[in-house]
C-alpha cells in the first residue's frame, strides 16, 4: 500500500480530509442525521487512510491505527457515549505506545514541567467539570497521551500541540455538560480544536517518519 505515497491520490485524500473536516461545521444541522454521522467520521478516517498510504513500517501503521480509532470514536460517541469513549481511549493507548518509541533525549525544565503537569491536570480539571469517575479515568489516559506527545521527539508544535488541542477540546465537551451548557460557540470550538489537533498530529508524525526513512 505504501507504493502510493507521494502520489496525486495521496494528496487528494489529504485534501478531502481537510475539506470534510472544515465543512462539517457548515453541514451540521442542515442535512439528515445519517449523513451527518458519516460526515463526522469521514475527516479523521481520511487522515487514517492518508497515514496508511505513507506507512513504511510499524510506526506508520500505528499512527494510521490511532486515527482509525479516532474516527470510530467520532461515530460511536453519537450512538453510545461509553462505546465512543472506549474507542478514543484505545486510540490514546496506541498513541502512547507510539510516542514511547520516540522519546526526546533532552528536555528543557519548562518542557518537562508541562509534560509532567498534563498527567494529573487533565483528569483533575475533568473531575471539576463533571464530577464523573468514568470521565476522570478516561482523562487520565488522555493526559498521559498528551504528555507523551509533548515530550516525544516528534515536532512539538505539531504533534505535541495537536495533542494539547485534543485535551482542550475534551475539556470543552465536559464543560458543555455544565458551566458552558447552551453557549453557541462551544460546539464549533470543540470540533475545530479536535480536528485541527488530529490533523497536526497526523502531519507531524507522518512527515517525521517519512523524513527519517529518506535519510
Amino acid at each position: 500500500m505504501h507504493i502510493m505515497r507521494g502520489t496525486r491520490f495521496s494528496s487528494l485524500v489529504l485534501a478531502a480530509a481537510i475539506a470534510s473536516g472544515l465543512t462539517y461545521l457548515v453541514a451540521d444541522g442542515r442535512v439528515g442525521s445519517d449523513l451527518m454521522l458519516v460526515w463526522k467520521g469521514a475527516p479523521v478516517f481520511l487522515l487514517s487512510v492518508w497515514a496508511a498510504l505513507h506507512a513504511q513500517d510499524r510506526n506508520g501503521w500505528l499512527i494510521a491505527l490511532v486515527m482509525a480509532l479516532g474516527a470510530l470514536g467520532d461515530v460511536l460517541i453519537e450512538i453510545d457515549l461509553i462505546k465512543g469513549a472506549l474507542a478514543f481511549a484505545a486510540g490514546h493507548l496506541v498513541a502512547i505506545f507510539l510516542y514511547a518509541r520516540f522519546r526526546r533525549e533532552a528536555l528543557s525544565p519548562s518542557q518537562k514541567a508541562l509534560g509532567f503537569a498534563l498527567v494529573p491536570a487533565t483528569p483533575l480539571i475533568s473531575w471539576f467539570l463533571t464530577h464523573d469517575s468514568g470521565v476522570t479515568f478516561y482523562s487520565l489516559i488522555l493526559g498521559a497521551m498528551a504528555a507523551m506527545a509533548w515530550t516525544s521527539s516528534f515536532p512539538r508544535y505539531r504533534v505535541g500541540l495537536g495533542a494539547i488541542f485534543f485535551v482542550v477540546s475534551d475539556w470543552l465537551i465536559f464543560a458543555n455538560m455544565g458551566p458552558l451548557a447552551g453557549q453557541s460557540w462551544v460546539g464549533p470550538a470543540i470540533w475545530l480544536l479536535y480536528f485541527v489537533g488530529q490533523l497536526m498530529i497526523t502531519l507531524g508524525v507522518v512527515q517525521t517518519l517519512s523524513a527519517e526513512k529518506a535519510s
